[in-house]
C-alpha cells in the first residue's frame, strides 16, 4: 500500500478540483490514501512580500478548508520549508507513490516544479486556467501579444458547462496522526475587508452575482466602471487562491449569456466573461514572456528617466495626494486589501504618469497588499497603464483624476466613504476641495493643508512633463 500526496497550492477548494480527484484515483489504484498538504514556502513569504491582511486572508481560508476536510474524514497537513525538502521528507515518512498538484504558470512555479519533478514523482494537472498557455497560440505557434485576437482564439475553444464541473468527494481517506504544524494564527477581520473566508462563501458570492435572480451580471457593462456602485462580482480574491474554480466562473458566465433576455443583458454577461479572458491573457503572456516581471515588455520604454520621489510615493501609498478619488482608492486598498478596477487604473496612471514614479514601485505595492494579487494580472495591468506592456494603452493616455472622479463618482459616495475629512465638503468642491476659499473650508471643517492635503502636483504640468519624457525616450530608442 502506497499513499498519494495532494499538494495544494492555489487550489484551496474541494469542488471542481482536478488535482484532488486525480489524487483520489491514484490512491485508490495503489490501495493507499490521500494526504492533503500545504507548504509554507519561505521563498514566497520572505520580507515584505505579503501584507498582514493578505497573510491573514490566506490563513483564514486554510482554516476553513481544514474544517471542510475534517467533514470528509480528512485534514490539512501544514509543513514549512523548501517544497522539495518537505515533499521528500513526507514521502519517505508516509510511503508516498506519487505527488499530484495543479499546474502553476508563474516563472518561479515552473522552475520549482521542474526541479522537483526531476527528483520526485510529481504529476501536474490542469485547473488553474481553462486552457493551457501552450495551446493559446497563433496558427504558426507564436504567442499572441494583442488581446482581441487572443480572445477570439480563446472563445473558439470548448467552453465548460455546469455538467463538466467535478463534484465534492463524499470521502477523502487520509492516514491518521501525520505530524503537522498549526495553521497560522493571524487575526483576520472579514468585517474590515468585506471578504469572508471559505469555499462556500466564494461560491455563494459567484451565484449571487451571476446566477441568482435578479442577476447583477446583466448590469455589469453599465455599472462596472463606477466604484461608488457595488456592480462587480468581487470574486477575484477567491479566484487568486483557487478557493473558487475558474472553470465554474466561466460556466456561470456562459450560462448567464445563454439565459440573457435581450441585447443589454447579454452585453453585461459577455463583458464579464471578457474580464475573465483578460485574466487568461495576462497569465499566458507571463508564461511565454517571463521577462515582463523584471522589465518593460516593450524595449522602447526600458530607460525612462523616472523622478521616483520617495515623498510622492509615500503620499500615494497612504492616500494623501490631495486628489480625492486617488486617496479614496488607496485607502480602500490598505484597509480592505481590494480596490475597484477602475480605481486601479486611475491610481496607477497617477503614480506613473503624473508623479513619474516607476510603474514597478506601484506594481510591488499592489502585489503586497491586494488579496487578489495575481502576479500576471497585476504586472499586465500596471504595464498596460504605463504604456510599457503588450497591448498597452498608448503612452499619451493620462487619466485625469478630477475628470474621472466627476464621471464615475459624481455624488462623491465613494470619496466620502474612504476620505472622511471631506464628508462635509459641498458637492461642487468635493472633487477639487482646494478650490474652496477659507470661509468654505472652515464651514466644511476641512482646512486644506491641515485637515486634508493640498494637491502634491499640478495636473497640467505633470501631463506635459510625462508626454515629453515618454516622447524623448521612444525617440532615442528609435535611433539606436
Amino acid at each position: 500500500m502506497t499513499n498519494t500526496i495532494w499538494w495544494l497550492r492555489r487550489d484551496l477548494r474541494l469542488f471542481d478540483n482536478l488535482a484532488l480527484h486525480t489524487a483520489l484515483k491514484e490512491a485508490d489504484a495503489q490501495g493507499g490514501k490521500v494526504i492533503p498538504l500545504f507548504i509554507i514556502d519561505p521563498a514566497l513569504w520572505r520580507g515584505k512580500r505579503l501584507s498582514t491582511s493578505r497573510s491573514a486572508f490566506l490563513a483564514a481560508n486554510l482554516a476553513s478548508l481544514d474544517k471542510d476536510l475534517q467533514n470528509l474524514d480528512s485534514y490539512l497537513v501544514i509543513r514549512t520549508g523548501k517544497p522539495a525538502h518537505v515533499l521528500a521528507k513526507l514521502s519517505a515518512e508516509q510511503q508516498v507513490h506519487k505527488i499530484i498538484a495543479q499546474e502553476d504558470f508563474t516563472p518561479y512555479a515552473i522552475k520549482r516544479d521542474a526541479a522537483i519533478a526531476h527528483e520526485l514523482p510529481l504529476e501536474l494537472v490542469g485547473g488553474g486556467m481553462l486552457h493551457h498557455p501552450a495551446v493559446l497560440v497563433k496558427a504558426d505557434g507564436e504567442p499572441y501579444k494583442v488581446f482581441t485576437p487572443f480572445s477570439k482564439r480563446w472563445l473558439s475553444l470548448p467552453m465548460p458547462s455546469y455538467a463538466d464541473l467535478l463534484p465534492i468527494p463524499d470521502h477523502i481517506p487520509t492516514p491518521a496522526h501525520i505530524a503537522s504544524e498549526p495553521i497560522m494564527t493571524l487575526h483576520y477581520n472579514p468585517l474590515r475587508t468585506g471578504f469572508l473566508p471559505g469555499e462556500k462563501v466564494a461560491r455563494k458570492r459567484l451565484s449571487m452575482f451571476a446566477a441568482d435572480s435578479p442577476s447583477p451580471i446583466y448590469q455589469y457593462d453599465e455599472v462596472r466602471d463606477h466604484p461608488n456602485i457595488n456592480g462587480t462580482s468581487q470574486i477575484s480574491p477567491y479566484l487568486h487562491l483557487g478557493i473558487l474554480s475558474f472553470k465554474e466562473a466561466v460556466a456561470s458566465a456562459q450560462s448567464a449569456i445563454h439565459q440573457a433576455q435581450g441585447k443589454q443583458e447579454r452585453a453585461g454577461a459577455e463583458k464579464w466573461l471578457n474580464e475573465l479572458i483578460w485574466r487568461e491573457f495576462y497569465n499566458t503572456i507571463l508564461y511565454h514572456f517571463p521577462y515582463a516581471l523584471k522589465r518593460a515588455f516593450k524595449p522602447a520604454y526600458r530607460d525612462i528617466p523616472w523622478v521616483n520621489d520617495p515623498e510622492d510615493f509615500e503620499a500615494w501609498k497612504s492616500g494623501n495626494t490631495g486628489y480625492p478619488l486617488i486617496d479614496a482608492a488607496m485607502r480602500q486598498l490598505i484597509t480592505t486589501g481590494w480596490m475597484h478596477n477602475r480605481a486601479r487604473m486611475i491610481t496607477a496612471s497617477f503614480l506613473v504618469k503624473n508623479l513619474l514614479v516607476n510603474w514597478q514601485w506601484g506594481e510591488s505595492w499592489f502585489m503586497q497588499n491586494l488579496l487578489d494579487g495575481n502576479l500576471a494580472a497585476n504586472n499586465g495591468g500596471w504595464q498596460w497603464v504605463a504604456g510599457t506592456g503588450t497591448d498597452a494603452a498608448p503612452y499619451f493616455r493620462v487619466f485625469n483624476p478630477v475628470t474621472q472622479s466627476k464621471k464615475f463618482d459624481p455624488e462623491g459616495t465613494y470619496i466620502r466613504r474612504w476620505v472622511p475629512e471631506l464628508k462635509d465638503v459641498p458637492d461642487k468642491y468635493l472633487h477639487t476641495p482646494w478650490k474652496m476659499d477659507a470661509a468654505m473650508q472652515k464651514e466644511a471643517g476641512c482646512q486644506i493643508g491641515l485637515d486634508y492635503p493640498a494637491p502634491i502636483i499640478d495636473l497640467k504640468f505633470s501631463r506635459e512633463r510625462v508626454l515629453d519624457v515618454y516622447k524623448r525616450s521612444t525617440s532615442t530608442e528609435g535611433i539606436r
